[in-house]
């Protein structure tokens, strides 16, 4: 998937993915947006608008209410890239997402996960 595709791809038609990822793991679909709202400051309500609103990732990110300074912490491999190599920012806010979500589903407590 080329860059392009992936930054108008809808967080709408992601986030069931990322759902059912930890569900099938044995996390619940609070978790994910637990995660979520770490990661960016959206509240329960401001998430369900956002996916509701089909918003694309570059809209998702950039309308971010307070993105967690803690992010930057966030390091490793996502589909065999290091994070903390990536160059363009918003792609590097995907692959955050992308970690947090992997180590929930690999059973990562969430003190861990948000980083605590």
């Amino acid at each position: 998937m080329t860059s392009h595709r992936i930054f108008t791809t809808r967080f709408a038609s992601v986030y069931p993915l990322y759902i059912a990822k930890a569900e099938k793991k044995g996390r619940t679909s609070a978790e994910v947006d637990q995660i979520i709202g770490w990661l960016t400051g959206y509240s329960q309500a401001e998430l369900a608008a956002q996916v509701a609103s089909q918003a694309d990732f570059q809209r998702f990110f950039a309308q971010a209410p307070r993105p967690n300074p803690a992010r930057a912490t966030i390091t490793g491999k996502v589909c065999g890239v290091r994070i903390e190599d990536l160059d363009d920012p918003l792609m590097r806010e995907i692959r955050y997402l992308d970690k947090l979500i992997d180590e929930l589903a690999k059973g990562r407590p969430m003190e861990k996960i948000l980083r605590h």
